[in-house]
């Protein structure tokens, strides 16, 4: 089943690198109580991924903020460490919050799952964004294609704030 407008948000565990280590942060703990930007890449330092959507949310980060948007989550499919580097290499620690669903149980609980294995990638994420108010999906953007960054881009998801 794939997530809709409306839904829930599942209670589930990713991962999140900081200068301690790794560390496991719960949806609830995220999404709890607050207006939440999240939007999910197929994998960190991919093309798609590092050089149109990322950069995107980092260049306009202030402007979504001052939408009453209390944080911005990329999501990827990857370990903690290569989401953790990811944070480091684009500049983006402190900017935007950084999470591993390292064995997409979150992906695959929402119905976001890809085989993109033609590509060399295995099971990832769709490409998608979201608004979240306190854990509950209000707008949701899902592009047709893996190697698209429009439909839940940043300009298209500022749009809807």
């Amino acid at each position: 089943m794939t997530i809709s407008v409306g839904d829930k948000l599942p209670e589930l565990t990713l991962k999140e690198a900081n200068s301690e280590g790794m560390n496991e942060v719960t949806i609830s703990s995220i999404f709890g109580g607050k207006k939440v930007v999240l939007f999910a890449v197929p994998g960190a330092f991919t093309p798609t991924c590092h050089l149109n959507h990322l950069p995107g949310y980092l260049q306009n980060r202030e402007t979504i903020l001052a939408k009453g948007v209390d944080e911005i989550v990329v999501l990827a499919v990857n370990d903690g460490f290569v989401v953790g580097a990811w944070a480091a290499a684009t500049g983006g620690e402190g900017k935007i919050r950084y999470l591993a669903d390292w064995d997409a149980a979150f992906t695959k609980a929402i119905g976001m799952d890809a085989d993109l294995s033609a590509g060399t990638l295995g099971i990832r994420s769709k490409r998608y964004s979201m608004i979240v108010d306190d854990g509950t999906v209000v707008s949701l953007n899902v592009e047709d294609s893996p190697g698209e960054a429009v439909t839940s881009g940043a300009a298209a998801l500022i749009e809807q704030l």
